[in-house]
């Protein structure tokens, strides 16, 4: 059945559960969630291309009032990162709790199950683990293909990315080599946007679809910020481009990166600073607007009282560069701008109002919500629950973050540690980059040919090997 909402698509899918799933799940996961008296609702929300741009993550241009109360509720991690900085093989990671190598998906061509064929995905998991199962607009990556309707008893799909042209007011871009953005200010209401009218179905499940003996797991996806930055006007009078501010870039920094690294040609770079500015203001616009989404869904939970029932976690799928080094734009890179994702998790009897400095993956989520909902953790995930930090957020963690992008050909790799991020292009053929975030944490300065760090880098570089050896290759067994 598809339902027309105003200028959004939306698919509605029911399926039954099949043997198979059922089989792998008693064989790896024998307890279930109506074991338990009172079992958790889990509501997952992701915002397509966000990055660390809200006022509660230090970026105090930007309006996110209802983040910044929801960060209140819980802990915000302050340093959490993708497994790949785009936007389908990051989805497929963070909910399949297995790194990119493993899943086999490392583009936005690659279907979801192309390697992982009956494996089971987070809300398949807690579907047939007793939960009521929604995923309302881009959770998976959209398409056929992409989606995954075995995960969910409801399935309510969006096809918004752009608007109507009878809902454009102002229209504006930017053409470059591999920087362009389109931004458009819109005539209509939050309600008549796709993603507001994601966050009002979600509001309605919450309210009166789902089952009131079950708990529920809702999967919520807003496709904003992602291009074309696109939201109600209102929005964009929050952010006049004059008045955005431009970081002071030692421009001489960009010859030490290596060619590799960088998503568009520094011989071609054309976009000026007023572009710059205009862009940027229409991004903090999208920010803005996925907030206020976001505060339709706490009000619900606020009217519905169930704070104390239900584990909130809000994420950004990948990062994303606003002309950081000399130019870069979207995301695609392993830099801190497109590695790092705001997450926040707020979890009934944990920690509250409180930040953790230390560094995460979003490859932690699956065995992270299991725990937080009394279920068992599926053997063979390859991150770790994040609830010891969530009732000491400041506690010792000595675990690495691993991010990579795949070139034409070749894969960068990075490893984030607490201190610094070491990067290789092609195992270090096409160059490679080593940053000291105590000194530099905006990532100018290239260390990684400074003798006096020759030793960091040999350590991080057997990091690197280490890890990519450890973890098992599409279609080999998982543990």
């Amino acid at each position: 059945m598809r339902i027309k909402y105003s200028n959004c698509l939306v698919g509605l899918t029911r399926l039954k559960s099949s043997l198979p799933y059922l089989l792998l799940l008693t064989i790896c996961c024998p307890a279930s969630a109506q074991q338990k008296d009172h079992p958790l609702n889990v509501l997952f929300i992701i915002s397509d291309d966000l990055n660390n741009s809200l006022k509660c993550f230090g970026n105090s241009a930007v309006k996110t009032p209802n983040l910044d109360r929801l960060a209140t509720r819980g802990v915000r991690f302050d340093h959490a990162y993708v497994q790949c900085s785009l936007c389908n093989p990051s989805r497929v990671s963070f909910l399949s709790g297995l790194r990119p190598d493993t899943t086999g998906v490392h583009d936005l061509v690659t279907p979801t199950r192309t390697y992982l064929k009956d494996y089971v995905f987070l809300p398949q998991y807690f579907r047939h683990s007793g939960y009521y199962s929604a995923g309302i607009g881009k959770v998976f990556h959209t398409g056929a293909g992409f989606e995954d309707p075995v995960s969910w008893d409801i399935e309510i799909r969006e096809w918004g990315k752009y608007p109507q042209t009878n809902q454009i007011a102002l229209y504006g871009e930017a053409r470059g080599f591999r920087d362009s953005w389109e931004w458009m200010k819109l005539n209509i209401s939050d309600a008549e946007t796709p993603d507001g009218t994601v966050a009002r179905k979600a509001v309605e499940i919450i309210e009166q679809t789902r089952p009131a003996e079950k708990p529920f797991l809702l999967g919520v996806g807003f496709r904003r910020p992602h291009r074309p930055y696109s939201a109600p006007a209102k929005y964009f009078d929050l952010y006049p481009p004059e008045q955005i501010a431009l970081p002071d870039e030692p421009l001489e920094h960009v010859k030490s990166i290596p060619l590799a690294a960088l998503t568009y040609d520094p011989e071609k770079q054309d976009m000026s600073q007023a572009k710059r500015r205009e862009g940027m203001a229409a991004y903090y616009a999208c920010v803005s607007f996925v907030d206020a989404q976001v505060g339709v869904l706490m009000q619900a939970l606020d009217r519905n009282h169930l704070w104390d029932k239900t584990v909130i976690v809000f994420i950004g799928d990948n990062g994303y560069h606003l002309g950081e080094h000399g130019g870069m734009w979207h995301k695609e890179s392993n830099f801190e701008e497109s590695a790092r994702v705001p997450l926040i998790v707020v979890a009934p009897g944990k920690k509250k109002n409180a930040v953790s400095p230390r560094v995460v993956e979003l490859v932690d989520l699956y065995p992270t919500a299991c725990q937080l909902a009394g279920l068992p953790v599926p053997k063979g995930l390859q991150g770790t629950s994040l609830v010891p930090l969530l009732e000491t957020p400041e506690r010792a963690w000595d675990r690495p973050a691993f991010t990579q992008i795949q070139r034409k050909g070749f894969m960068g790799r990075s490893v984030r540690t607490e201190r610094w991020r070491y990067i290789e292009w092609d195992e270090g053929k096409k160059g490679v980059h080593l940053y000291d975030h105590r000194r530099d944490p905006s990532e100018y300065v290239n260390l990684a040919e400074d003798p006096k760090h020759a030793d960091i880098v040999k350590q991080l570089q057997n990091l690197l090997r280490q890890a990519r050896a450890s973890v098992p290759r599409p279609g080999q067994p998982r543990e």
